[in-house]
């Protein structure tokens, strides 16, 4: 194995797993409260293929898309395999997010399949809790560990910004699997 390869798939790895962290701060810090009139639609009933929401969903793409090219182009060396790392593991996470956000939570692609792997079902469970309540969890994939976690302390996930809205996203969540 060269060390290109595997600094690419370290920093790939890395990459997938910041984007989780990334992912979830932004959720709840930017887009329940800043950017709340944009993904206000992904909380309620949407009319049509897309909803304003899915704007949000393009930010990172030409980040990831200027990592690869740079890691094809750019002068040789570490930073260059690095960024190239980095763009693909932003990728993987921005497929996967889709796969699974997109498709298997609000079954906007056929892929109620990946229902049949627990985890991935725990993670569905899980962000439909956030849609019930507006509050945590703000993540995708470590959901299930977040409501485990605060089920665990007693807790429940309550609402943040958008807890007024929470009549709205159990009927959204109730019309989305109807």
């Amino acid at each position: 194995m060269t060390l290109s390869l595997v600094l690419w798939i370290v920093t790939a790895l890395a990459a997938f797993a910041a984007m989780e962290g990334w992912a979830a701060l932004l959720h709840g810090k930017v887009w329940h409260r800043a950017l709340w009139g944009i993904h206000r639609s992904h909380h309620t009933k949407r009319r049509g293929l897309f909803e304003r929401n899915d704007a949000l969903s393009f930010l990172h793409a030409p980040i990831a898309t200027g990592l690869i090219l740079y890691g094809c182009m750019g002068a040789p060396g570490l930073l260059r395999e690095a960024a190239f790392g980095f763009g693909l593991g932003m990728t993987a996470f921005g497929v996967a997010y889709v796969l699974v956000h997109d498709g298997l939570v609000h079954r906007r692609l056929p892929v109620a399949g990946l229902a049949r792997i627990p985890y991935l079902a725990r993670v569905r469970d899980a962000h439909r809790v956030h849609h019930s309540t507006g509050g945590p969890p703000y993540g995708l994939f470590l959901g299930p560990l977040v409501v485990a976690r605060r089920a665990a302390a007693g807790g429940h996930a309550t609402g943040g910004a958008c807890a007024a809205h929470t009549e709205d996203a159990e009927r959204d969540i109730r019309m989305d699997n109807d």
